[in-house]
């Protein structure tokens, strides 16, 4: 089965091969490293070109090595993947959360290596899951089989979806969304996330809204000693998110992120083009360097003055 071949590689051989990518893709300027650094010109404008360029290394090389992992937790048992959970950090978080009477919504931005954290926290429930199918029937079936492994439920990424996970939480169950992607225009709003106004889907407060669930953040990010992984557990419980007004509960929410985000800056997906919804300007990602960075210092001027 497709990618299956990947947990019979040993770990070593697969940094150098992800060191090697890494180096393929800077040198050469390739579509990936060239979105992490207009997000890093865009977001840190200031920044000398030659510590930009030193930290886009350092996330390009992470993004890729989390992607590995990410394919290594889908071709292993889900008792694997629990196992690689060395250390959890304000578990009672967690456990508040599933205690709490209106379920729990799970908000997990694109940092670390989340597909491993989806298999862990299966251990206290049946997770509900939102699934895009993929173009590729080959791996489509590959990531299915790895989250029907875990007793997942998968639901679509359309109406029926979103009723799916109302009734998880109105029973008390819990569910995970991944709420910083790009929505279609009916489905966001314009919200700033790390200072940039951008298109923020609202799907997470809505459903807060209208439960009253508990929203908690996670993280699962690879330990420095290389000792497994860590999950970071964050009570997100500023008012503001269960707000009807879709502006304030988006921006609390991109607040939120961007607090989970922040201690793991460089084990986030910042090859993803976050920022190409946004008003101020054209797709920033069609820019030459030098253009964004002039129209990303008069951006932060202005938001400064304001």
């Amino acid at each position: 089965m497709t990618f299956s071949w990947i947990k019979y590689i040993p770990l070593p051989i697969l940094q150098g091969l992800v060191a090697v990518c890494a180096f393929i893709c800077h040198t050469f300027g390739l579509s990936i490293y060239r979105s992490i650094t207009a997000n890093l010109t865009l977001i840190y404008p200031d920044m000398p070109d030659n510590e930009r360029h030193a930290l886009a290394k350092t996330i390009l090389k992470n993004q890729l090595m989390n992607t590995v992992e990410s394919l290594r937790t889908w071709s292993m048992p889900p008792e694997w993947s629990i196992r690689q959970i060395t250390k959890v950090h304000h578990s009672e978080i967690l456990q508040a959360g599933f205690e709490h009477p209106n379920g729990m919504l799970l908000i997990v931005p694109h940092l670390g290596v989340w597909e491993l954290m989806n298999a862990w926290v299966s251990q206290y429930g049946k997770l509900t899951i939102m699934y895009k199918p993929v173009k590729n029937p080959q791996i489509d079936r590959f990531m299915r089989d790895s989250r029907e492994r875990i007793q997942a439920s998968l639901v679509p990424t359309d109406a029926t979806g979103v009723k799916a996970i109302f009734k998880t939480l109105k029973a008390g169950g819990f569910s995970v969304l991944l709420p910083d992607h790009v929505p279609d225009d009916s489905g966001g709003v314009v919200a700033p996330f790390f200072g940039i106004e951008t298109m923020t889907g609202t799907l997470a407060t809505k459903l807060a809204a209208k439960t009253g669930c508990a929203l908690v953040g996670l993280s699962c990010i690879k330990r420095s000693d290389g000792d497994g992984y860590e999950v970071f557990c964050y009570a997100l419980d500023d008012e503001r998110l269960y707000s009807k007004d879709a502006l304030e509960s988006t921006t609390a929410l991109n607040e939120a992120m961007q607090a989970i985000i922040e201690p793991h800056f460089t084990h986030y997906m910042w090859g993803y083009r976050r920022f190409k919804g946004t008003p101020l300007m054209q797709n920033p990602y069609l820019l030459p360097p030098h253009e964004l960075k002039t129209l990303a210092i008069k951006l932060q001027q202005r938001t400064r003055a304001s």
